[in-house]
C-alpha cells in the first residue's frame, strides 16, 4: 500500500485562516482606536493641569495677584460666540495665537512659566483648540469641541453655550458669572 504525502494546504485551509486573522486584527484595531482617544483626552487634561499651575505661578509672581488678561476688567462678558476678541486660541477662529511670548494664547505665560502652551493632539478643524479667556482676576481655559470621551461633571463648563458640545473647562470662580 503506498502513502500519499500530502504537501500545502487546499484553497478552503487558506480562506478559513485568511478569515480568522481578518477578525482577529479588526478586534484589535478597534481595541488601539479607543486606546489612542483615551490617550488623547488623557494629554488634555494633563495639558489643563499644567495650564492651571503656570497661571498660578504667574498670579503668584505678577506682583498684584493677577493672571495674564485678554480684555480689561471693567469690559462686559467676552463674547464666545463670535470667536476671537477676547478669547485667545491658537486656531484661524481664535486668531491664531502662538505657543509663546507676549502674544501667545495665553499672554506672557510662555516660555517662563511652562515651556511652550501645550497645542490641541487632534484639532477637527479652524474651530477647535485650546482657547483662554481673562480679565486679569478670574480666567477661563476651554478645551474647545475635541474631547472625544465622555466629560467629568469636574470639566464641565457650568452654563455652557451648546449644550451638545464636548468640552474640558478649567476657570475660577469669578469667570461663572461671565
Amino acid at each position: 500500500m503506498k502513502i500519499l504525502n500530502k504537501k500545502g494546504f487546499t484553497l478552503i485551509e487558506l480562506l478559513v485562516v485568511i478569515s480568522i486573522m481578518a477578525l482577529l486584527s479588526s478586534i484589535v484595531m478597534s481595541g488601539l482606536s479607543s486606546a489612542r482617544s483615551k490617550g488623547r483626552d488623557s494629554k488634555r487634561i494633563q495639558d489643563m493641569v499644567q495650564i492651571r499651575t503656570a497661571l498660578e505661578l504667574y498670579r503668584t509672581n505678577s506682583g498684584n495677584g493677577t493672571y495674564p488678561a485678554t480684555f480689561p476688567s471693567n469690559q462686559p462678558n467676552p463674547s464666545f460666540s463670535t470667536g476671537g476678541g477676547d478669547w485667545h486660541g491658537n486656531c484661524s477662529y481664535f486668531g491664531s495665537y502662538p505657543t509663546k511670548g507676549a502674544t501667545g494664547y495665553i499672554p506672557g505665560l510662555a516660555p517662563t512659566y511652562i515651556s511652550v502652551l501645550p497645542l490641541d493632539p487632534k484639532p477637527i478643524d479652524n474651530t477647535t483648540c485650546y482657547v483662554y479667556t481673562s480679565n486679569g482676576t478670574d480666567y477661563m481655559f476651554i478645551v474647545y469641541k475635541t474631547v472625544e470621551g465622555t466629560v467629568p461633571t469636574s470639566l464641565k463648563r457650568p452654563n455652557p453655550s451648546y449644550i451638545n458640545e464636548k468640552n474640558y473647562t478649567i476657570y475660577t470662580p469669578g469667570a461663572i458669572s461671565w
